[in-house]
């Protein structure tokens, strides 16, 4: 890979894999934007609320990162049509799981084997288990307040787009990828799912100035981090907490498996973030009729077409 006119060995994920998901984890990020009627906040952060949840009532982080990473992958086709609401429609368990594994199937050949293992070894519990969408620590709260900076660069003025996404949506996106990536570097799922849950703890209390803010607080900014994180770290159970902060250690540098997997996670987001702004603000008619088929076909189609005709649509 080649960055500032220095060539890297690509030592993480195989470059097929990263060209393979990147489309898949596009999708699955546009659950930062996708909200329904009968919750608060987006896809991204009712899943960023429930995994802290059930972290923090004792759930072990892989099967927690199994779940939301099945959640995930179906949302990324499913929308808003997740587990809780085809149960309320009237779909049996059985049946829940069926048009989630429908979903998982779409996407699946993006991804490593043993991770679509996994994925589908989670459906019928998620499909059964609806869990807590609301509670957590603090700092869940906070995060899904604190707005993310986006792109800012020494010098330069500040680039301003909204909606920005917030911290809970970038940290449950870095979660998921890191986890979907685990198996191609031999990271552990659980350990990459929780390292991106809690890489931005101290953001729950000091408000996102991006690079250029960071560079200004210059030797500061490592006692300011670490500050903050034990603050939050300690309203979380004492063997959650030794966890969350044995695992935060994989943020040093990309050479350790678990690095790699966040590492390849957290710009995967960054980066797609920035994407979707872009192709937010380049949309046209166009694709949506053309690329999207917004008139699809069906009975009354003839008759669509012959109206926006007639409109000059």
């Amino acid at each position: 890979m080649v960055g500032r006119g220095v060539t890297v060995v690509l030592a993480g994920p195989p470059a097929q894999r990263l060209a393979a998901v990147a489309p898949v984890f596009r999708q699955i990020g546009d659950l930062k934007r996708v909200r329904v009627a009968h919750a608060d906040g987006s896809a991204a952060e009712r899943a960023f609320v429930r995994a802290w949840t059930a972290l923090v009532a004792g759930a072990d982080p892989g099967a927690v990162a199994a779940r939301e990473c099945a959640a995930a992958v179906a949302g990324a086709r499913l929308g808003g049509l997740d587990a809780p609401t085809l149960t309320a429609c009237g779909l049996s368990a059985p049946d829940v799981e069926n048009v989630l594994a429908g979903a998982v199937a779409e996407l699946a050949d993006a991804l490593h084997p043993g991770t679509v293992g996994r994925l589908h070894a989670a459906l019928p519990e998620l499909a059964a288990d609806h869990a807590a969408e609301d509670g957590g620590p603090p700092f869940v709260s906070a995060l899904r307040r604190q707005p993310r900076a986006g792109a800012t660069a020494p010098g330069r003025a500040r680039l301003v787009v909204e909606p920005a996404e917030n911290h809970a949506e970038h940290c449950w996106a870095v979660a998921v990828y890191g986890a979907l990536l685990a198996e191609d570097v031999g990271a552990d799922p659980g350990s990459a799912f929780l390292l991106g849950l809690a890489h931005h703890l101290h953001n729950a209390r000091l408000p996102d100035a991006g690079f250029a803010g960071e560079l200004l607080l210059g030797e500061h900014l490592g006692t300011v981090t670490d500050r903050l994180t034990e603050i939050e770290l300690a309203t979380l159970p004492a063997p959650l907490a030794a966890r969350v902060r044995a695992t935060l250690t994989g943020r040093a540098d990309a050479h350790s498996p678990l690095g790699a997997a966040f590492h390849a996670a957290d710009v995967l987001d960054r980066v797609l973030q920035a994407h979707h702004h872009a192709r937010a603000a380049a949309f046209t008619a166009e694709q949506a009729l053309v690329d999207l088929e917004l008139v699809h076909d069906g009975p009354v189609a003839g008759y669509h077409h012959a109206v926006l005709r007639a409109a000059g649509l």
